[in-house]
């Protein structure tokens, strides 16, 4: 990511906009993410810490913080020493990747007490940590003499800035000397000796440099030309003028929509395998970038616990039902088995017992071919028989219970597939906590020892189509049944993806007859919220809830259907967005 310190040096341009609030409160989402919620005349809203080795980070962000029951340590201190202190500077150290956030603020004594965050982003080694007087209070992340001897982070400790590197600051060095430096580096791809001689500069915006000043050839260091030098000061300077602008920022994607990098400057070196989409501000760019992926991720963890249980329970009913498929493959004999018991039945008469084999005309195919049938020598002909006869019925009363219990089975995993789904669409704590207690009650999970009643279930997501049509959607199982069976009324038009995990989908009718329009978007929305997402040309069933039932005994969210037709529809997710938009902006209104 091009989160170097260059960018670091907007975001604190944009940052100082919040000096002079006061921090209202303090929350800490997840083990490594702080929010500091700001109130003040200047800016009202919310400022993003991140230490997460992923994504380290900081910016103002629009999502609410979905906060864990009970406040980790550090939230807690920070809450008890920065609430109602006001935030007085917002420095950077050079270029360096650390943001040093003052806050004014009063301890317990009523004495004014200045505490510093540091915010230092640094891939693995981020870390978020509170100091005054230069002495550590505490950090998100303690880092002791177990795990290094460099640098220890601990209360108590001095504060020290991360060891600085040996490279010139480009807010502080005229360009000539820059270049000169660059050329005096060892012989190295142009872009490479920018790296190691310009303090703060990413891969990426050093390989715009070399694209600026050497108009995209692969140059060596030292074998620059007078027109490339010229070239490349110029480029340099251009950087120097467009870290101190507050120009928009570029979020970089590929043919597919999908986001890769990020820069403060529309860079081209990608020529037309990057598709550029400006932003007015970084930390507008940075939210859209890392909101959906922190929460993806987040959730990805929040949910390993159920996952693995889920994904555990369908490894081990695949296995059994492959070998119950061999088995009953056995089975498919057993009509063999009645033939030799047949034959030994009617020609007992030739038979004199001990024989180790019979040779007897099969009656059952056509000219009476001789069969070879093994018997045992210390069994009579008639005990051979019933022993033929025996096995057949053991073959028989096998089959059929192998038959019901691979139907069963396969129903169970029918049903785990649909867990699974919904776990992987979870977007919040209250979603797993749901999914998390039907898997209780199903047996999979342990049941909980706390006494508190189950939180009642979420209302399902609610769209309105382009034609002013409410479509709700259930999140997992137990919402699924709730929707369908008893939210739903009998006219409306209920939907899901033929034979695939997803989403119980019902296009709200309320008396009046659907359009196609309401139809095939009430088809997309279900085929966007299950397994199928990433699919073209999807089939999606849909009937009168009056056409749909539950069997007894079905598990969650299992039902049958009838009376259906099928649309064929390719998944939208930005269609999905709108229609969700068009609902909440319904509300609003």
């Amino acid at each position: 990511m091009a989160f170097d310190g260059a960018f670091l040096h907007r975001v604190c341009n944009e940052l100082e906009t919040a000096v002079g609030c006061k921090v209202d409160k303090v929350c800490q989402p997840a083990k490594d993410e702080l929010v500091l919620i700001l109130r003040g005349k200047s800016f009202n809203g919310r400022l993003l810490l991140s230490a997460n080795a992923n994504s380290p980070r900081v910016h103002f962000t629009g999502d609410a913080p979905e906060n864990p029951m009970t406040p980790p340590m550090f939230c807690m201190l920070l809450r008890k020493r920065l609430c109602g202190g006001r935030l007085t500077a917002v420095r950077q150290p050079g270029l360096e990747r650390v943001v040093l956030l003052d806050f004014s603020c009063i301890n317990e004594l009523g004495d004014a007490v200045i505490y510093t965050m540091a915010v230092e982003i640094m891939g693995r080694y981020s870390n978020i940590i509170l100091s005054a007087d230069g002495k550590i209070v505490d950090a998100i992340k303690r880092v002791d003499a177990s795990m290094t001897s460099e640098r220890l982070v601990l209360p108590g400790m001095d504060y020290e800035l991360p060891p600085a590197q040996d490279k010139l600051n480009l807010l502080e060095t005229d360009s000539i000397t820059l270049c000169n430096r660059i050329a005096g580096e060892k012989p190295a791809l142009l872009h490479k000796a920018i790296l190691k001689s310009l303090q703060g500069v990413s891969p990426v915006v050093c390989r715009e440099l070399q694209t600026e000043a050497c108009g995209g050839a692969e140059v060596y260091n030292n074998e620059l030309t007078p027109a490339q030098i010229r070239g490349l000061v110029d480029a340099l300077d251009r950087l120097r003028e467009r870290i101190h602008t507050n120009d928009p920022v570029y979020m970089l994607s590929d043919d597919t929509g999908k986001p890769f990098d990020f820069t403060f400057w529309p860079v081209q070196q990608y020529g037309n395998g990057a598709v550029l989409t400006e932003y007015a501000a970084p930390s507008m760019l940075l939210d859209a970038y890392y909101s959906r992926r922190a929460k993806m991720e987040r959730m990805r963890t929040r949910a390993h616990d159920l996952t693995h249980t889920v994904s555990n329970a369908i490894d081990k009913l695949s296995r059994k039902i492959n070998l119950q498929r061999s088995e009953l493959e056995n089975c498919a004999q057993r009509e063999e088995l009645r033939i030799c018991a047949d034959l030994l039945n009617a020609n007992l008469y030739r038979l004199k017992g001990g024989e180790s084999e019979a040779v007897l005309e099969n009656y059952y195919e056509d000219g009476c071919p001789l069969k070879h049938i093994p018997l045992d020598p210390a069994l009579s002909p008639s005990r051979n028989a019933q022993k033929y006869y025996k096995e057949y019925r053991k073959a028989q009363t096998a089959e059929q219970m192998l038959t019901e219990q691979i139907r069963q089975a396969a129903g169970e995993l029918a049903y785990l597939e649909t867990v699974a789904d919904a776990l992987t669409r979870a977007e919040n704590e209250r979603e797993l906590n749901e999914i998390r207690q039907e898997l209780m009650e199903q047996g999979y999970v342990r049941k909980s020892t706390d006494r508190k009643k189950p939180a009642p279930l979420l209302k399902a997501r609610s769209f309105r189509t382009t034609d002013g049509f409410t479509v709700l959607l259930g999140r997992n199982n137990r919402e699924n049944d709730q929707l369908t069976l008893k939210q739903a009324s009998n006219n409306d038009l209920w939907f899901h993806v033929k034979n695939m995990p997803g989403s119980h989908t019902i296009l709200v009718t309320e008396g009046r007859t659907p359009s196609d329009q309401a139809i095939t978007e009430a088809a997309i929305l279900a085929a966007y919220h299950s397994k199928a997402a990433a699919s073209a040309q999807v089939p999606v069933d849909y009937a009168q809830v009056r056409h749909v039932h539950k069997p007894q005994g079905a598990k969650p969210g299992m039902v049958i259907y009838d009376h259906y037709a099928t649309a064929y529809v390719t998944p939208d997710e930005k269609l999905a967005e709108r229609l969700s938009a068009e609902t909440k902006a319904g509300k609003d209104a």
